[in-house]
């Protein structure tokens, strides 16, 4: 018997930058380990505005420069995610009480995570990703140095059993 996927949704502000950057960071490193059947990867954010829109062309660019690509279109996060996805992963302490605040139950909320809990080089005052929006190149780059050493931890504490 086939076990059910592993559901994970990344969620930032605008669902433009950081998101999409680390699902399709981590959805190039389950590929790397061939492991892309047992899960299911997503993207969303607890804003409105960029609703539609494709990834950042920024972002889309410093991917592509290291194999990863970006898809998919922007969208908001809703009270059927927190149902669906095993774990929700915020990028920012912002983003984290935003979807505790949506959150439909206290189970529910006990999804919500911070991506960068799982780095085993981060701290708990630096679990933030920066929003490279207003930045230049280096701030993109940057984010996805921090996404994929997070979403190495999280690959490997879920498959050592350590993450739901």
């Amino acid at each position: 018997m086939t076990s059910p996927p592993i559901k994970l949704l990344f969620v930032c502000l605008g669902n433009i930058c950081r998101s999409p950057t680390a699902e399709g960071v981590m959805c190039h490193i389950v590929a790397e380990a061939d492991l892309s059947d047992q899960f299911e990867l997503d993207s969303a954010g607890t804003g409105s505005w960029h609703l539609g829109d494709a990834p950042d062309r920024r972002s889309t660019a410093a991917a592509a420069a290291r194999g990863i690509v970006l898809e998919g279109q922007a969208r908001g996060v809703d009270g059927a995610d927190f149902e669906h996805y095993d774990l929700i992963l915020a990028m920012d302490r912002y983003n984290f009480r935003d979807l505790q605040a949506i959150a439909p139950t206290d189970e529910t909320e006990s999804k919500v995570k911070m991506l960068r809990e799982f780095d085993p080089m981060s701290t708990p005052d630096d679990y933030d990703v920066p929003d490279p929006y207003y930045g230049g190149p280096d701030g993109f780059n940057h984010v996805i140095d921090l996404v994929e050493a997070a979403c190495r931890g999280l690959l490997e504490d879920l498959l050592a059993g350590k993450a739901p």
